[in-house]
């Protein structure tokens, strides 16, 4: 049986005092994954934003300059990721940050590494009310669905994951595991996101991986307050969980939760489960309006 061993991050936001307690914060936390049996690491929505402390409080304190000063280390933050995912031979998904693209604006912008060298980038393609009027991110652009060696993965950041039809975009491409790293400042936020992953699994009947920052971090305008637990969602079908609840963390607490992904079993349910939702979606009124997601070889 194909089983994909992943591993979702409750990240804590920490103030960092430079690069190197960055490296070795990130060493551990892939190191400990992988000591586990984690293939597929992911780590959460805007736990880069941690990196702003690396330029003092003052800036640290101020959101656009924060997000603009960390654009000065993310290529070294990018270059560790790439080390640590050839040196295990797993795949991480970064936290993403919001990136500076050439015409001055700021995506919020995934990054998956796999042990071969390659990265994928996702954008997230809708933003939320407090990424755009207050830190002035941009919607990004494209949605693609990740061919690796542990089978085809898409990307939804956070309030992506809110929206069915990206979803169901990436399910047509055929991803079978959906990465929905997440970043709340309140529980009801946190639970938008949960309910979403959980009907994103039903709906294209696939794995739904949900990993948050979690836990306080006043210094920071940003992400000061962080509330989530990681949770893994699978169709709520035969031989899945009846509630579709694979595995869940406890809530605030920064560890990993791991999951066996079972894709043959995932498989068998989109052939012959009790509900065929995948393969019914098209009879929905308005259902030819979904996007078409792109696939990319990473390997």
């Amino acid at each position: 049986m194909r089983t994909v061993r992943v591993a979702a991050a409750q990240y804590p936001i920490d103030e960092l005092p430079d690069l190197s307690a960055f490296e070795m914060k990130l060493s551990r936390w892939v190191a400990e994954a992988v000591g586990e049996g984690a293939e597929l690491l992911v780590f959460p929505e805007y736990g880069a934003m941690e990196l702003t402390s690396l330029a003092g409080r003052k800036v640290a304190a101020d959101l656009s300059a924060s997000i603009a000063a960390i654009q000065e280390v993310m290529g070294e933050v990018d270059a560790l990721h790439a080390a640590l995912a050839r040196r295990h031979r797993v795949h991480i998904l970064g936290a993403s940050a919001p990136l500076r693209q050439t015409d001055g604006r700021y995506c919020n912008t995934a990054r998956l590494f796999a042990p071969a060298n390659g990265v994928g980038i996702q954008q997230k393609l809708l933003t939320t009310r407090v990424e755009r009027e207050k830190w002035r991110i941009a919607a990004g652009e494209g949605l693609r669905v990740f061919d690796t060696a542990l089978g085809l993965i898409g990307i939804a950041l956070g309030y992506d994951a809110e929206f069915p039809l990206l979803v169901r975009a990436l399910a047509a491409a055929g991803a079978q595991v959906i990465l929905v790293p997440s970043c709340s400042d309140t529980l009801a936020g946190y639970h938008r996101v949960r309910v979403a992953a959980a009907a994103r699994a039903l709906e294209s009947q696939c794995y739904v991986v949900q990993a948050p920052t979690v836990g306080e971090a006043r210094w920071s305008p940003a992400v000061g307050g962080n509330i989530g637990a990681a949770r893994v969602f699978a169709p709520p079908d035969r031989g899945f969980p009846d509630d579709g609840v694979v595995v869940m963390g406890e809530l605030n607490r920064p560890s990993w939760v791991h999951a066996a992904l079972e894709l043959d079993r995932l498989a068998a349910v989109r052939r012959g489960g009790d509900g065929l939702n995948l393969r019914h979606w098209d009879e929905q009124p308005g259902a030819h309006r979904a996007p078409i997601a792109d696939v990319v070889r990473l390997r």
